[in-house]
């Protein structure tokens, strides 16, 4: 496929073709995934809450596999739990004796700080793992630690070591002859008394004998204490790790990676990925996955900022993934990430005025187009089916769901407090046609429970209101005369028929020019007869969700 055609595909669909060609003419990658199929990896350091821009490659992980998919070949996500990496910081979710007992020790070995997990690893991966239904994200899960232990790394553990020199070398050409890790071997022993493993220095390895002999001491690194313990042991089945650069290299053979971007940061020159690719091509001779090729890494995938901020784990900023589905429901953040290129920074904060409105209006575009109710053109009108259908969470509905923008929703939750007045409302003014399924009621609802709490938490103040049951004395006396003939005059306009909403929208103006009343003046004495602000919702489409006769009824207290 050339370049030109592939422009008009959507980004996941590119990448899968992109993936596809590079394995068809690559005969080592081809027996690869002729055993394994495509394997689409990424990992996770559980080191505390998990934020939601680690969420944003899981979902770019999970969009490629269903791709892959859709274009027929064998291809699942997996998403490994790094718990072998040390607690290397003291932690908010731990006491000061836990902190000072468990820096240097993999997070698998730490106590959950709640009951009824493993581990503090288990206990954060789990928090957001347990959403992934929510997001519609389909991954095999796995822990790195477990995979040591199974004897996994085994393989690549004797290759590593057995080329200590190579990876030394590897480490000076990046980073100088004076680093630590050009000047040791790559690898990590789990110290079999204390149980920490940032502590210990690997000093040799018995290529015979298979064993490495370590020390564990006070001067691997300042911010953990090491017990003096010394000896030999093997490196395999989970007595200790490969350094992270290693590591990374080390996963790609091991689980036949076929496919793993990150963010950007690790893209840099000299970088993590750099050097993670040099040791896969020169130490284990592997073809690192895409978007790398050989020593090239390619890009990794933008940051997912909330506010302008970049999310970090480890300096605990920003939105966390579990926390995120409090902010917005999961199925639009999943097509929020969806529908961004990779390449593409993503800035959105749910206290902005417009950003919810905006992400639900762009959801139900996409929903109508691909029901075939709104027309973008050609290329357009395919890239927003992909979206919808890689987007959706669950099995796409076989017709479309009744739709309601969320500033109507925001108005109805503020208006009503019955479901049942809620979707009579929406009888009324045309969302709703027909007879309502179970489905479809639940989704209407669904909206509107997060409207409710739009509105409470997030949206602003202009926005917010409550309508009046009877028009307060005070906001009587506000009015002057012209305003009070031209609410006047609207009681007769609303009783003489029912009206659409550009229908009702258009006679406002018919009033003001009989009245001879300011346009900004009419709008003003109306809100603040209804709701008591001098702004509010659009008036028309307010007034018809409300009823008219609810309307007239309180209009006709003004004498």
């Amino acid at each position: 496929m050339t370049k030109k055609n592939n422009e008009g595909l959507f980004w996941a669909d590119n990448i899968a073709n992109e993936v596809i060609k590079r394995v068809e003419k690559n005969s080592f990658l081809k027996n690869i995934v002729k055993e394994h199929g495509y394997i689409v990896y990424d990992e996770k350091t559980p080191s505390g809450t998990i934020h939601i821009g680690s969420g944003r490659g899981w979902i770019i992980h999970d969009a490629i596999a269903k791709a892959l998919r859709d274009k027929g070949v064998k291809a699942k996500f997996v998403l490994s739990s790094d718990d072998m990496d040390p607690l290397d910081k003291p932690s908010k979710e731990l006491s000061k004796k836990d902190n000072e007992n468990y820096l240097g020790v993999p997070f698998r070995y730490i106590p959950s700080p709640v009951d009824g997990y493993k581990s503090f690893g288990d206990y954060y991966f789990s928090q957001c793992t347990k959403l992934f239904s929510k997001f519609g994200i389909d991954a095999e899960l796995e822990s790195t630690g477990e995979e040591y232990e199974k004897g996994s790394f085994n393989k690549t553990i004797k290759i590593a070591l057995d080329n200590t020199d190579k990876i030394k070398k590897i480490y000076a050409e990046f980073y100088g002859e004076d680093n630590t890790f050009a000047r040791k071997l790559p690898f990590n022993v789990l110290c079999p008394k204390c149980k920490k493993i940032a502590t210990t220095v690997a000093l040799d390895w018995d290529k015979d004998k298979e064993e490495v002999h370590f020390e564990c001491s006070d001067n691997v690194v300042k911010w953990a204490k090491g017990c003096g313990y010394k000896g030999w042991t093997s490196p395999y089945n989970g007595n200790g790790k490969f350094p992270w650069k290693v590591e990374w290299a080390a996963k790609w053979p091991t689980k036949s990676v076929i496919v793993e971007t990150a963010g950007k940061d690790h893209f840099t020159k000299n970088g993590s990925r750099m050097v993670a690719c040099k040791i896969a091509v020169d130490v284990f001779n592997y073809s690192p996955p895409y978007p790398s090729e050989g020593y090239k890494t390619g890009k990794g995938y933008e940051f997912f900022n909330v506010g302008g901020k970049k999310m970090s784990t480890s300096k605990g900023m920003g939105l966390g993934f579990a926390e995120s589905v409090q902010y917005a429901p999961a199925k639009m953040l999943r097509f929020l990430l969806v529908r961004t290129r990779p390449n593409t920074v993503i800035d959105f904060d749910p206290y902005r005025p417009h950003d919810m409105i905006l992400l639900y209006e762009r959801y139900d575009d996409a929903e109508r187009v691909y029901f075939g109710r709104l027309d973008l053109g050609g290329k357009e009108n395919l890239r927003q089916k992909r979206v919808y259908g890689l987007s959706h969470v669950g099995k796409v509905p076989s017709r479309m769901p009744p739709q309601v923008n969320l500033s109507h929703c925001a108005m109805l939750v503020q208006t009503f407090n019955e479901k049942k007045l809620i979707i009579d409302s929406l009888k009324k003014t045309g969302h709703i046609q027909g007879r309502l399924g179970k489905e479809e009621t639940e989704h209407i609802m669904e909206r509107m429970e997060f409207a409710k709490k739009w509105v409470e938490e997030f949206a602003p103040e202009e926005m917010r209101f409550r309508l009046h049951d009877k028009i307060p004395k005070e906001i009587l006396t506000k009015l002057d005369m012209k305003q009070k003939e031209s609410l006047k005059l609207l009681i007769k306009i609303l009783k003489s028929k029912d009206y659409a909403e550009q229908d009702l929208f258009n006679e406002f103006y018919e009033i003001c020019k009989k009245v001879e009343i300011n346009n900004i003046d009419f709008f003003k004495g109306a809100y603040l007869t209804l709701i008591g602000k001098e702004k509010g919702p659009r008036l028309a489409g307010f007034i018809l969700a409300i009823g008219k006769e609810k309307v007239v009824k309180l209009l006709k207290e003004i004498k």
